[in-house]
């Protein structure tokens, strides 16, 4: 054990270049941005290190301050942000249904009633209407949908 240890003292700077490029070749194998930092902040002491001679343990420190650097960095400047969908309510169905106009299929008594979309009986929940009246879809709430009269 103590030659391994002696081995990797004795490569001084060279620990990190080789560090990162172990993590560089890690990113192209592992799914995710993130090795890739970790990897620039190894390259980046490695260099420091060469140019600017330092004991390990200031190494260390200054290893932790740029990986923690880099994600801060690496966060603000290239956001995750996905693509605006074409169908931004896909996997939310009721929210679907705004702004369409049903009938109601039991009538809308004291706020709560039924309405029809497409082959599936709602919950409605809004002003009072008789049945076969038309109503337009303006919110969700939970399995309710809150409808209003079309004028």
């Amino acid at each position: 054990m103590q030659q391994i240890v002696e081995f990797f003292l004795s490569l001084g700077p060279w620990n990190w270049l080789i560090a990162a490029l172990v993590l560089f070749t890690l990113e192209t194998v592992v799914p995710g941005v993130l090795l890739v930092w970790f990897g620039l902040a190894a390259a980046v002491v490695g260099v420091i290190v060469l140019l600017v001679p330092m004991p390990w343990e200031w190494q260390f420190v200054l290893y932790a301050s740029l990986a923690v650097a880099s994600v801060f960095v690496m966060r603000r400047f290239f956001p995750t942000d996905e693509a605006p969908s074409d169908q931004p309510n896909l996997n939310v169905r009721g929210a679907q249904y705004i702004g369409r106009r049903v009938r109601v299929a039991e009538a809308i008594r004291n706020g709560r009633g039924r309405v029809t979309i497409g082959d599936t009986s709602w919950l409605a929940e809004g002003s009072d209407a008789d049945v076969g009246v038309t109503v337009e879809i303006v919110d969700v709430q939970g399995t309710a949908v809150v409808v209003k009269a079309v004028e």
